[in-house]
């Protein structure tokens, strides 16, 4: 697959490409589809620079369609810093990061209780103003990063809230976007994150954003490590929005 078989896809709206983790995955990694490879990410940035899209914001997102492509980075894993930010800054993209409050500068403790990962090192207090720096943005993606459908209101409130004051008064920057931790929302989640301040709230529901999406359910396509297997080629020939986006496979 290249680029120009999603030209026209891109074009119906603003595309939000959703990733994780940059480099090669260690060997004991359990799970490799998370992290891309800066040769492919800079392949990527090279096609869609080379196609004419420019950096488009969530601050608008009704705004940006047709030519735009918003670039989003889960959880803030260290790794943007050696890979993805010298390739954003080559190909004059834009990106945010949605960080997890009370995990700065430690590590993806919720993918390690749950799944037993290896310890995956998390943006620190220099990395994020670095980041910053560079003409980048950070979002929020709670304090914990817990499944907001599976905990009470009270709780999903103050996780929301509460990941939006703390990176505002660390950073000193506003954080208008939020990001449902492993995708997950509800209704009830939805109008919280809105009742939070937030301006807009982003989902792992794969899809392009047209003028009439809810700023608080904006679909992305998630970025992953190719598998390259049968039943992974077999799955994306059958998806409308192929999780695997644009590889040379």
């Amino acid at each position: 697959m290249t680029l120009d078989d999603f030209l026209e896809t891109f074009g119906r709206g603003l595309p939000i490409l959703c990733y994780h983790k940059m480099g090669r995955p260690p060997g004991n990694a359990k799970m490799r589809s998370l992290y891309v490879s800066s040769g492919l990410f800079e392949w990527q940035m090279r096609q869609l620079r080379d196609a004419g899209f420019e950096s488009g914001s969530l601050d608008s997102p009704r705004a940006n369609t047709g030519g735009a492509v918003v670039l989003t980075f889960d959880d803030g894993s260290r790794t943007l810093m050696r890979h993805a930010l010298p390739i954003l800054e080559k190909y004059g993209f834009r990106a945010i990061v949605f960080l997890v409050g009370g995990a700065i500068g430690g590590v993806n403790h919720w993918d390690v209780a749950a799944f037993g990962e290896t310890p995956d090192p998390l943006m620190d207090d220099g990395d994020v103003k670095e980041w910053l720096s560079a003409g980048h943005e950070i979002g929020a993606h709670t304090m914990s990063h817990c499944r907001l459908t599976r905990v009470g209101a009270d709780v999903a409130r103050e996780e929301i809230s509460a990941s939006k004051k703390s990176l505002e008064d660390r950073f000193g920057v506003p954080v208008r976007h939020f990001c449902y931790p492993y995708g997950k929302w509800s209704k009830r989640v939805r109008d919280l994150t809105q009742e939070a301040g937030f301006e807009t709230s982003v989902t792992l529901d794969a899809g392009i954003n047209m003028c009439e999406s809810d700023p608080f359910a904006l679909q992305r396509l998630s970025v992953n490590h190719p598998q390259r297997n049968i039943r992974t080629l077999l799955r994306l020939s059958m998806a409308r929005f192929p999780l695997q986006f644009f590889f040379q496979i």
